[in-house]
């Protein structure tokens, strides 16, 4: 028992550091940077592509080379914060990602734009569980927690949405090299404020060697993982080298299972997946984001080529979903976690959502933005707010400290993974939508405007039909939680924590079933 724990028995979770509140402030600035960061770059990209010179062929590389390197590396970059322990990775993530993000602003040429993003992606793949990991082991108590995650998780599902405001005002009015250059201000002020503020607990590190084959067969098979989606996007599903990343990705995943089975200090103890309640936020939320990404695609091209939005008005055109999603993950969310089980909040959560995306399937070249896709938003962003805060909290509860890191990881992956389906899939089945669409009705198109009108029609119809699927995931989300989740409310018990590693006592939520 720690010297301070002796001295008051009685004293509740809440008297941890005193400057967790502060730290904070300073890991929910590191998010908001990774998150922006995933969406502030595809706004930029046509603009950058033309002042480097990159092929349409090659462009894809702009946002492949991240999402390959952070994705492929998130549970390398979950274990190296347990190891080094998280305030150390979250500090080194910052810098480095800041100097990443200084290459890629001062690019001249495309393979120092793809080798920019790619550092990004490692630096990000340290930074992101670090970040999640570090709220997990500060707040312990249960109506501390759920406040510290509700905006948490309201970043982390409406700073992508902010990503396309700032993506527009930046390129609109500056230049596409300060999409870049704004992470900067960001990674100095979070690094400081971590360094000087954060005081991370005792006792939590797993000073465990690292699973070097662990660690190889996770980052490649990821990586293959990633790749395969990215490139059915763009070769098709049926393409030879898409269907032999996605067996090799297979491979390799079942491979590191069955050595993370065998191995003395694995890099995913199974324990942190093949418990119940986690297992089932993993899967659900990774579902859950395949709908999100695909969404947030088809409305911006919906907005900025059918209704002829600039970048910044789609950016503000997104702001009511943002708001949703602070108000379903800080106020209901929050005043909620503690009284009710997480799944009656993910589950009724993830429907309204869903009930939010069945609006958009209505859409059409002349629907009004108030009384269509308005609504739409506002239902998304509270569903997905209130879903994502319960989810992210859940994901690290009353895992063994040694293990923060890579369950943090691992929501990141589902994420990462989710994003990359959901892109490649939902893009596939619109496209497919669109040709038979255009293919039926161009015969009887008099004119160039009336071929137009079809093309523009087709798009609508490529984009409705995919977004019944993104409603379809929704629902699944839901019934996976109904199936999976079965942790009940926590209450504000404090527990012993039980690794081997842990020299004193942690004190974390009990859950009740």
């Amino acid at each position: 028992m720690s010297e301070t724990a002796a001295k008051a028995p009685g004293t509740p979770a809440t008297s941890g550091d005193a400057n967790r509140w502060k730290a904070l402030v300073f890991i929910a600035l590191a998010q908001l940077m990774v998150v922006l960061d995933a969406t502030i770059v595809n706004i930029a990209l046509p603009s950058a592509q033309q002042d480097l010179g990159i092929s349409d062929g090659n462009r894809q590389w702009v946002v492949t080379a991240y999402a390959l390197a952070f994705g492929g590396l998130l549970l390398f970059g979950g274990r190296i914060a347990d190891l080094w322990g998280r305030k150390n990775a979250f500090v080194v993530g910052l810098v480095g990602f800041a100097g990443a993000s200084a290459l890629g602003g001062a690019a001249t040429n495309e393979a120092m734009m793809f080798g920019a993003r790619a550092l990004q992606g490692v630096f990000g793949a340290l930074l992101a569980p670090a970040a999640l990991s570090l709220l997990a082991v500060m707040f312990t108590d249960a109506k501390e927690r759920a406040k510290a995650f509700g905006i948490y998780g309201a970043i982390a599902g409406g700073g992508g949405a902010v990503g396309f405001i700032l993506g527009g005002v930046l390129t609109e009015y500056m230049d596409w090299r300060w999409t870049f250059f704004v992470n900067i201000p960001f990674a100095i002020v979070a690094a400081l404020g971590a360094y000087f503020v954060i005081r991370e607990p005792e006792g939590g590190r797993n000073r465990n060697p690292l699973d070097i084959p662990g660690v190889l067969l996770s980052t490649l098979g990821l990586v293959a993982l990633v790749y395969g989606f990215t490139r059915a996007e763009s070769d098709g599903w049926g393409d030879s080298m898409t269907v032999g990343l996605f067996v090799a990705s297979a491979v390799l995943l079942l491979a590191f299972v069955i050595t993370e089975a065998k191995v003395k200090a694995p890099l995913l103890p199974l324990r942190v997946v093949t418990d119940r309640n986690r297992g089932g936020i993993y899967l659900s939320l990774g579902i859950a984001i395949i709908a999100m990404f695909g969404t947030f695609l088809f409305l911006t091209y919906y907005l900025q080529i059918v209704k002829g939005y600039s970048p910044i008005k789609t950016g503000f055109a997104f702001l009511p979903m943002i708001v949703g999603m602070m108000v379903g993950s800080t106020q209901i969310g929050t005043r909620l976690m503690t009284r009710v089980p997480a799944r009656m909040l993910m589950g009724p959560g993830f429907l309204v959502a869903a009930l939010g995306m069945s609006l958009l399937t209505q859409m059409e070249i002349g629907s009004s933005y108030a009384s269509l896709v308005l609504p739409s938003m506002v239902l998304l962003g509270l569903g997905m707010g209130t879903a994502f805060m319960p989810a992210m909290s859940l994901a690290t509860l009353g895992v063994e400290p040694r293990d923060a890191g890579v369950a943090s990881a691992m929501v990141n992956t589902s994420q990462q993974v989710g994003g990359a389906i959901g892109t490649a899939l939902l893009n596939t089945i619109a496209a497919s939508a669109t040709t038979s669409y255009i293919a039926d009705h161009m015969a009887g198109a008099a004119g160039r405007s009336q071929q137009q009108l079809v093309q523009l029609e087709g798009m609508v119809h490529g984009y409705t039909n995919a977004i019944w699927f993104a409603v379809g995931m929704l629902v699944l989300a839901a019934v996976l939680v109904g199936v999976l989740v079965n942790a009940g409310s926590p209450d504000t018990t404090t527990v012993t924590g039980s690794g081997a590693e842990v020299e004193d006592e942690v004190a974390v939520p009990v859950v009740a079933h």
